[in-house]
């Protein structure tokens, strides 16, 4: 009867995100050093893609370190919608994916998240059959689902999409082993393909897979629970599919874009910086940038990573590419650090055609940045000031954050959801720091 209670009161939580209002905007007084430490939360994207992976489970599981954002719970809905029980206690997840009632997602929630699309795979592998919308999320680009489509159809899969949303049905309830080559190594195709497989009819090879850590946490989730899976982590992923997948124990990476977002924050704010639970070897390219701005990057512990700034931040050029190349994900956090280094800089964005939305938002605060294209020329200026700014999509909120940090006089940045899709407290996080911010709550 408790656990019952539980689950009501969670549920409701859960189904009232949607519906709940957000902050209105973050109020940043900027020119404060910041120091101490940090702890970084779990990797956001992992945990989106393991929640999904829950299904392809027909026991229970435990998952640690699960950041509490708001996409996290949208995820946590569309479990819910197909009949998985879960209750959250701190960072755990509880989760009962033993009965799964239907295998339709519902509209209101994928509309809103990009990664609940990655629900289809395990779906399929688990019930044979498949009903999700077609997904949405950040602005920030096109990023369409055809790999997905076409990878799941060479395993079987009948697929079709009728009025916005993917219908698709293995025959004999079974997908089947296949040969799979990705135009494009997508981190989404590669996650729902792998984990299609995992309960797949004999062998499936997966070339031109992403390499992201993610994928390697994904592939580490579900061979904690049985399945048989190579090569994450590499361009080819070899997965032998299994009957049926046991319960586990497991614990989600740190966030690598977290991490990476204070480790900038130091930098721009010309502080020194300690970060706890990172792991910096994905953080390379991230790392290698910064000291070429000047800072110096010290691995410290198991899990440990320290900053110390430049006395001037020099200028760099960066051009996001896949894993491990430089992050879509860090550039507009990187961008606001050039905006204050000592001589032009140039960024390159090439993973997503709608990724320089900030660029506008920060020339409201003074910086000097032209673009043409998917170029962005940075020419560093002595001082940005504090300015009312709106956050377009997650990444460029927080590069709005940093970009206050550094700031003379007070930034405002409003448009609030998109931070908190991504971020955990990251306003509490700097103010422990010594940052001078906070939240003014909606009136409405």
């Amino acid at each position: 009867m408790e656990d019952r209670a539980i689950n009501t009161v969670i549920s409701t939580n859960v189904a009232s995100v949607a519906a709940e209002k957000t902050p209105s905007m973050l109020e940043i007084e900027g020119k404060f050093r910041l120091s101490g430490q940090v702890q970084i939360s779990g990797a956001k994207n992992s945990a989106l893609a393991i929640l999904a992976g829950v299904v392809l489970c027909s026991q229970t599981c435990r998952l640690r370190n699960v950041p509490n954002l708001v996409d996290v719970n949208r995820m946590g809905q569309i479990l819910e919608s197909l009949g998985i029980q879960f209750q959250r206690q701190g960072d755990t997840l509880e989760l009962d994916a033993t009965d799964i009632t239907q295998g339709q997602a519902p509209y209101e929630v994928v509309s809103q998240l990009r990664a609940s699309f990655f629900i289809i795979g395990p779906l399929l592998a688990r019930l044979g059959t498949a009903q999700v919308p077609l997904p949405g999320g950040c602005a920030i680009g096109a990023r369409p689902v055809d790999l997905h489509v076409r990878g799941l159809q060479a395993m079987g899969a009948h697929v079709q999409i009728e009025h916005g949303v993917v219908n698709a049905y293995a025959p004999q309830g079974k997908l089947k082993g296949a040969k799979i080559y990705l135009d494009y190594p997508s981190v989404g195709a590669t996650e729902t393909l792998m984990m299609a497989a995992t309960l797949a009819d004999g062998e499936t090879c997966i070339e031109n897979a992403a390499q992201e850590p993610e994928v390697i946490d994904l592939a580490n989730f579900c061979r904690s629970m049985g399945a048989r899976i190579k090569g994450a982590g590499t361009k080819t992923i070899w997965i032998e599919g299994v009957s049926q997948l046991h319960s586990t124990d497991y614990e989600v990476i740190p966030d690598r874009i977290e991490a990476g977002t204070f480790l900038v924050a130091a930098a721009i704010t010309q502080s020194e910086l300690l970060l706890n639970r990172v792991i910096a070897s994905h953080l390379t390219p991230v790392i290698a940038k910064l000291e070429e701005t000047g800072a110096t990057v010290i691995k410290e512990g198991e899990r440990q990573l320290r900053l110390l700034p430049a006395e001037r931040i020099l200028p760099t050029d960066i051009e996001t590419l896949p894993y491990p190349g430089f992050p879509t994900d860090m550039q507009a956090q990187f961008m606001a650090l050039l905006t204050v280094a000592d001589g032009n800089s140039m960024v390159t964005e090439t993973v997503f055609e709608n990724r320089l939305r900030h660029v506008a938002e920060l020339q409201r605060m003074g910086a000097n940045i032209r673009v043409k294209g998917n170029i962005a020329i940075v020419k560093g200026v002595p001082l940005l000031s504090g300015a009312p700014v709106l956050a377009t999509d997650l990444r460029a909120s927080a590069a709005l954050v940093l970009a206050g940090l550094a700031a003379e006089g007070t930034t405002t940045v409003q448009d609030l959801q998109h931070l908190d899709r991504g971020y955990e407290q990251l306003e509490v996080k700097l103010r422990n720091l010594g940052a001078r911010l906070t939240r003014i709550e909606s009136v409405s």
